[in-house]
């Protein structure tokens, strides 16, 4: 058996799903090796062919953790035929984005990590991240890993913490990770899901009108963050964020209003398209 495993697949790229701005803890050590922490654990993933990549896992961990991580089950190639041929626009910024997946992210994580992503630049957003999981994640120790594969950018990594583990830090502490005025913010989150107020697989099973304003009526969170959450949290793919990159976009390509029904069911992947494409060209 195989110490590692190996994808084949023609629609997907960790590198651009780096840079599409879904999460925080990604990083390509070079063109060919992406590097990312999720779900308490250290993978690399290696491009080792056109279409081929070795996960540093085994085929256990992979079909348990990253096969619905990446959302590998879905058919994205029948999304990017979707798109209608007579918008040249979203045409453009699927095939410059070809390759990128909605992740399916830790519900906790996500909502702690939208809620410092609030007028924040991603390597900002980043950096408070992480010096949130030193403060009170488990450490996480780079392996050696043998070719293909290179030597991770650090010797050691923190596990996302609980909500138990940032529920029991003062508001000073939390603010130390230069979150600023959304420590009060991420406080109160960590008391609600620390207490099983805010139940992450209750909220699973909430239908998309009743969880939109829920995530509204809390502490810190308004339009654009409620709609990343149930994006990138709760993988409702018909949701839409607008932040300033994509209300550009919409108003000048879109006379100010994109026609989401066009797209009920994958309308967050054509977001991701477009919002990688203006960013990235």
């Amino acid at each position: 058996m195989n110490r590692f495993y190996e994808l084949e697949s023609d629609f997907f790229d960790p590198q651009l799903i780096t840079l599409s701005g879904q999460a925080f803890r990604f990083k390509n050590l070079d063109d060919n090796h992406t590097e990312l922490v999720a779900f308490g654990k250290y993978l690399q993933i290696a491009k080792t062919a056109k279409n081929t990549y070795l996960f540093s896992c085994s085929e256990d961990e992979f079909e348990k953790i990253w096969k619905d991580y990446f959302d590998l089950d879905r058919d994205y190639r029948k999304i990017y035929e979707s798109i209608d041929k007579d918008d040249s626009y979203l045409k453009a910024a699927a095939d410059f984005g070809y390759g990128i997946r909605i992740l399916k992210q830790d519900i906790w994580e996500t909502y702690i990590s939208y809620i410092i992503s609030q007028r924040r630049s991603i390597p900002s957003i980043t950096t408070s991240v992480d010096r949130l999981s030193r403060l009170c994640g488990n450490k996480i120790t780079a392996p050696k890993l043998p070719d293909p594969f290179i030597e991770a950018s650090a010797k050691e990594y923190y596990s996302f913490p609980c909500p138990k583990a940032v529920a029991a830090l003062t508001l000073k502490e939390i603010e130390e990770t230069g979150v600023g005025y959304r420590a009060q913010y991420i406080y109160e989150a960590a008391q609600k899901f620390a207490s099983g107020e805010l139940d992450p697989d209750k909220l699973k099973k909430a239908d998309d009108s009743f969880l939109y304003d829920l995530l509204l009526s809390q502490f810190g969170i308004g339009k654009k963050v409620a709609n990343c959450i149930m994006l990138f949290a709760f993988h409702r793919l018909g949701r839409f964020p607008i932040d300033v990159w994509m209300e550009r976009i919409v108003n000048t390509y879109y006379k100010g209003e994109f026609d989401t029904d066009r797209y009920p069911d994958t309308a967050g992947i054509m977001q991701q398209f477009m919002f990688y494409y203006e960013r990235n060209r």
